[in-house]
């Protein structure tokens, strides 16, 4: 069986029967879930100007 460790905890787990895989647990993964959703994980840079999704809306009508 191959160990891996898990990228939140770095508990050794194995890859092999795992649901959660590459996470040892339940909550290791979705303690991750979490960071991408409360977007802790970024790639560093200038912040773009996005724009909002009710003017979008208005400029598919207008046209």
């Amino acid at each position: 069986m191959q160990k891996i460790h898990c990228p939140l905890c770095k508990k050794a787990t194995t890859w092999e029967n795992n649901p959660y895989r590459p996470f040892c647990s339940e909550r290791c993964r979705l303690l991750d879930l979490g960071k991408w959703a409360s977007e802790d994980y970024r790639i560093p840079g200038e912040k773009k100007d996005v724009p909002d999704a009710d003017e979008d809306k208005k400029n598919t009508t207008e046209k």
